[in-house]
């Protein structure tokens, strides 16, 4: 079974730096994106980050461009989320999730406006709180 490990969550003081992790495992296909959404208190899911497998190709929300910055270690199957000078705001549940297919169905920059349902796998979440 595909499954996706979010880690590296916690709590720091505004302006710190925290890297999220999303262990993926369980499968053998080569072509898929994996991106980074975040869900703050009472306030709807929002996609933040993405990358492609194949060739790192990388997709950022205005709302995080320039602080967040995502990666990816294809022998350990994880892709990293390095979140700098973290505000308040930046307060939320962050989730990783695995979309199949990106190449092979022409995604490309849309991935930025995807629904939330056509992702194949989420994982279960990690918690960042950024006190002021």
């Amino acid at each position: 079974d595909v499954q996706l490990q979010a880690s590296g969550g916690g709590l720091v003081q505004a302006g710190g730096s925290l890297r999220l992790s999303c262990a993926a495992s369980g499968f053998s296909f080569d072509d898929y994106a994996i991106g980074w959404f975040r869900q703050a208190p009472g306030k709807e899911r929002e996609g933040i980050s993405w990358i492609s497998s194949s060739d790192g190709t990388t997709y950022y929300a205005d709302s995080v461009a320039g602080r967040f910055t995502i990666s990816s270690d294809n022998a350990k199957n994880t892709v990293y989320l390095q979140v700098n000078s973290l505000k308040p705001e930046d307060t939320a549940v962050y989730y990783c999730a695995l979309l199949r297919d990106f190449h092979k169905l022409g995604y490309g920059g849309s991935i930025i406006n995807l629904p939330f349902a056509l992702y194949d796998y989420w994982g279960q979440g990690t918690l960042v709180t950024v006190s002021s």
